[in-house]
């Protein structure tokens, strides 16, 4: 399995625009074959500061996931909406479960 997780600043004068994209974003990734979640979340400290989570099968579901037209729209829109570059981070994840 592979985990994504990070964060990025949004620009608080594009804060609904990129609530939007997110939430079309993830509506369209989590039709994917191979998509397990995505999920974006803002800080409860910061409303301008967004998280994104994201689990995937295997690599050639997220090396598909970066082929689609919803992705090339979405990072198309993202130097109007970002303030600043995020912090991404990409998990290899050998085994999952319940605490």
């Amino acid at each position: 399995m592979i985990v994504i997780a990070g964060s990025v600043s949004i620009r608080p004068e594009k804060r609904a625009e990129a609530i939007r994209a997110a939430l079309d974003m993830a509506r369209a990734t989590r039709a994917e074959p191979g998509c397990h979640a995505y999920r974006f979340s803002a800080d409860l400290d910061d409303q301008n500061l967004m998280y994104i989570f994201e689990e995937w099968e295997d690599d050639a579901a997220l090396a598909r996931h970066f082929q689609t037209p919803h992705m090339a729209a979405f990072r198309k829109l993202l130097p109007a909406i970002v303030a600043a570059p995020g912090t991404i981070t990409r998990y290899s994840v050998s085994a999952a479960g319940p605490m």
